[in-house]
């Protein structure tokens, strides 16, 4: 049986691949406490310049980034580091996703956290 593709599937796609490209882009980008707050700035800016955008907020672990830093000072970006909220509009629908370190799982999980409807 064949659906209609919705607003609401079109936000919750357009979300995922949001977190999806963020994730592979910016993970190993060596990083450093310094830099820390730049960093989640400029991935914010980064990701709120993609279609249908409204909103993102990134926090970097600062305590497993000072924890991996090398002799130089630095380490890489890795996914258990990050918290990002994405939010997406599309048509009347606002779709809220997370990419999240899932301790049980021990794997960075990205997962659709609110969906809502202008009605």
């Amino acid at each position: 049986m064949e659906h209609e593709i919705t607003d609401r599937d079109k936000a919750s796609f357009e979300v995922g691949i949001k977190l999806g490209a963020l994730f592979h882009q910016f993970t190993e980008m060596p990083i450093s406490p310094e830099i820390l707050k730049d960093v989640e700035r400029t991935i914010e800016k980064s990701v709120s310049l993609q279609p249908y955008v409204k909103e993102v907020s990134v926090s970097i672990n600062e305590d497993l980034v000072r924890k991996r830093l090398s002799t130089f000072k630095y380490c890489g970006l890795s996914g258990d580091m990050l918290d990002v909220k994405v939010k997406v509009k599309y048509g009347k629908w606002l779709v809220t996703a997370r990419l999240k370190y899932d301790e049980k799982l021990r794997y960075p999980l990205m997962y659709l956290e609110k969906i809502e409807s202008e009605d």
